[in-house]
């Protein structure tokens, strides 16, 4: 059961004192952690092909290992939110939920064959999982409302540029490491080197991070749980399940990227150029999360979050109208970047906003676990009309999904 500010005045004073300083030592945490376990495992998924190709895998072994790992790590997310509304203390389940994600990926040195990587990967995702909205429900409570969508942006910048160096480290080391023959040990050096980040964001998050004991523990069952989300939130699930189910995996942009240009540059190249598209893509991705949402406190998360959503259609309008030219392919790379911003930004700011603190874990696994079955039909539908029909066609579903999603999401005032 929810509870007043007024019965609670050490509530009021942490709420006061963060009003003016959004950037306080949790939010700073929090971005820590997240930089440190993206860069950890982004290092190790960036050479995890060419480590499954040296022990012998066979080509469908990763896509069985990411399918499997995403799949653990959607569908526990509901049960380590509920969880979350049932105890004093969120932190310590966040801090296991980095800590297992961490050590899990350095053990990627010791496997032999890929059903090893397998249960090391899913292993991590649980982790991952777990501590996700965990983290996401503390990071809404350590700041003011008015000052969620910074919170929320930050924290998504610092996630992003850890996704961008950990393959920039993954690379290096290579070729640190290998400098005369790369082999099935330097992957597996590297390997253990992921444990130095993955260790840091559980450092981070337990050194960092502070919580108040949370008075108002909801000690109601999972379904009850569910049934006390409000009207509001369970209509904002609509719109981002609609729009979730068009927004398809962004490796295919750079698939189709490269099929375009591979006729004018040739194959080599045109691979390289995808491969720095995507770089642009990350680039904006990461620039534009913080000032989209010191944006959306200004001017409203709802309105910004269906203008992102809006600017998703038009990117699926452009690939259906596509040419081959890398500076038109660039644009839409970077709509994509820009739009992705604001959706990981905002969309997790909005649901603080529609949630009471009482059920807000809940809330987050609900809204987790919406997503990972998003991306999961997005990709599936999206990959299964591009091959039987045309890539177009996979494009033009994506886009009135995302339009749907854009109108539901701005009507979410009315209701």
């Amino acid at each position: 059961m929810n509870e007043t500010p007024a019965s609670h005045p050490s509530v009021l004073t942490i709420q006061e004192r963060q009003r003016s300083r959004w950037l306080n030592r949790s939010v700073v945490g929090m971005g820590f952690a997240s930089f440190f376990s993206d860069a950890g495992h982004e290092m190790a998924t960036s050479i995890l092909p060419l480590f499954l190709l040296s022990i012998g895998a066979p080509a469908a072994a990763l896509g069985t290992i990411e399918g499997v790992a995403d799949a653990v790590s959607s569908f526990v997310k509901l049960g380590a939110g509920w969880l979350s509304d049932r105890v004093a203390h969120r932190k310590p389940i966040a801090v296991a939920g980095y800590l297992l994600t961490g050590l899990t990926t350095g053990l990627f040195a010791l496997a032999t064959t890929w059903p090893h990587v397998l249960a090391a990967r899913a292993a991590g995702w649980l982790g991952r999982g777990i501590r996700g909205p965990v983290r996401d429900a503390m990071l809404a409570e350590s700041v003011a409302p008015e000052a969620r969508g910074r919170a929320f942006g930050f924290h998504r910048a610092a996630d992003t540029l850890g996704a961008i160096a950990g393959p920039l480290l993954g690379l290096a080391l290579i070729r640190l490491l290998g400098k005369h023959e790369v082999t099935t040990l330097v992957y597996r050096q590297i390997f253990w080197i992921t444990l130095v980040p993955g260790l840091l964001a559980a450092l981070a998050f337990a050194l960092l991070v502070g919580e108040r004991r949370r008075a108002g523990q909801n000690a109601a069952g999972l379904f009850k749980m569910l049934s006390q989300l409000p009207t509001r939130f369970r209509w904002f699930l609509l719109g981002v399940g609609l729009f979730g189910a068009g927004d398809f995996a962004h490796s295919l942009l750079t698939l189709r990227a490269a099929e375009m240009l591979t006729p004018v540059m040739g194959a080599a190249q045109a691979g390289q150029t995808a491969i720095a598209l995507y770089v642009v893509h990350n680039i904006v991705y990461a620039s534009m999360s913080y000032p989209i949402g010191a944006l959306a406190d200004r001017i409203g998360k709802r309105r910004l979050l269906a203008m992102g959503y809006t600017v998703a259609a038009l990117m699926g309008i452009g690939w259906m109208m596509a040419v081959p030219s890398a500076w038109l392919l660039g644009v839409l790379f970077a709509l994509g970047g820009l739009f992705i911003a604001a959706e990981d930004a905002l969309e997790g700011a909005l649901a603080a906003d529609l949630l009471p603190e009482d059920v807000r874990g809940t809330g987050y696994g609900v809204l987790a676990t919406v997503n990972g079955v998003g991306d999961f039909v997005s990709s599936l539908v999206v990959g299964t009309l591009w091959t039987v029909t045309a890539p177009a066609a996979g494009f033009a579903y994506a886009t009135i999904l995302f339009l749907v999603g854009a109108v539901v999401i701005y009507r979410l005032r009315g209701r």
